[in-house]
């Protein structure tokens, strides 16, 4: 693929958060003629800091009547007359690429790496369970890489969740846009159903209760907009209601495959992929997620899936899923600017 822009560092900037993209070369087209390739490639020389080089010609037009290898010997002569640099076909410390096609030559040398990964959208939708954490918008940027375009479910807990942290959440949202530029965010309203758990389930199975009706809301939701996968943070082990008894207690209650792509990771790579993508910064900003406010001290390891149905049974939460679903408000992220005012 090629661009034509008078604006390549801002281009290839922004190549650069466009998955799909292996490799990315600054490049220059000339007519195909001896005088202009060799002019080009002695301009090309002057761009970097350099003592060996290497020379590699693709002959994509057959008609033009010198053989690839012999044209690389002959550029490298040339370069060898004009500069006093040295040839290194083993170990160079540049390799110039000349492509000669039919419509021109093309010519290159060091090409950038891309953050690979499949085009946005190949594998279909998903919806991320976003919180304000440090996890799963690693998640988010890990499902994105793999092809799978994501919107995020927020859960959102008002007095007892402030609007720092729902504008912490939203800027994540943000930034992952920057790697999709096809991201919403829709929120739910959970305070009802929060407090409904607090006055009715023990202590320590406040979270895995809670758990349950998050993933319940977010496969509801995730079928009314058509996505194929639920995707959060989780990562094996982390905190409570990550232990693997956890996990299958609170992930019975749903049908829609859940993708865990930070599940096998620690914590330490988990920060440095945040750190790389530009999201740890607002992680780590102090304004607390639901999960965070309502966690009790001791909450079960080992949760048993006999008594959440116990627990459950205290209380209408079918009744309070459907109301809650119908008030979800959606945020488009590419209107939204960036929270300066949190950093």
């Amino acid at each position: 693929m090629f661009i034509k822009t008078s604006s390549v560092d801002s281009v290839i900037k922004k190549l650069k958060k466009v998955f799909g993209i292996h490799g990315i070369a600054k490049c220059f087209y000339v007519n195909t003629n001896i005088e202009d390739i060799q002019s080009t490639l002695l301009d090309m020389t002057k761009d970097f800091s350099f003592e060996t080089f290497k020379i590699v010609t693709k002959r994509a037009d057959k008609t033009f009547s010198i053989p690839s290898m012999e044209f690389s010997k002959q550029m490298g002569a040339y370069l060898l007359k004009n500069t006093s640099l040295k040839v290194d076909v083993h170990t160079p410390d540049i390799l110039f690429n000349i492509e000669i096609r039919r419509e021109g030559t093309y010519l290159y040398s060091n090409i950038e790496k891309g953050i690979g990964g499949y085009p946005v959208g190949v594998q279909g939708k998903g919806l991320l369970m976003l919180s304000g954490g440090i996890d799963s918008p690693v998640a988010g940027y890990l499902s994105l890489k793999r092809g799978v375009d994501i919107d995020c479910l927020y859960f959102e807990s008002p007095p007892h969740t402030s609007e720092n942290a729902k504008n912490k959440v939203l800027e994540l949202a943000r930034i992952l846009n920057t790697f999709s530029g096809n991201v919403k965010v829709h929120i739910v309203p959970f305070t009802k159903i929060q407090e409904t758990i607090y006055k009715n389930v023990p202590d320590n199975y406040i979270i895995t209760i809670m758990r349950r009706m998050m993933y319940r809301i977010a496969e509801r939701f995730a079928f009314l907009e058509k996505q194929k996968i639920l995707i959060n943070g989780e990562s094996i082990g982390q905190v409570a209601s990550q232990t693997l008894t956890s996990m299958c207690v609170i992930n019975e209650v749903v049908n829609i495959p859940v993708i865990r792509p930070v599940a096998c990771f620690d914590k330490l790579e988990i920060i440095e992929i945040a750190k790389k993508i530009g999201t740890y910064e607002t992680s780590i900003l102090p304004y607390e997620d639901c999960c965070t406010i309502f966690l009790p001290k001791h909450p079960v390891i080992h949760p048993v899936k006999e008594k959440c149905i116990e627990y459950e049974k205290k209380f209408p939460y079918e009744d309070l899923i459907e109301e809650t679903i119908k008030e979800i408000k959606t945020i488009t992220v590419s209107n939204i600017e960036k929270r300066n005012e949190l950093l």
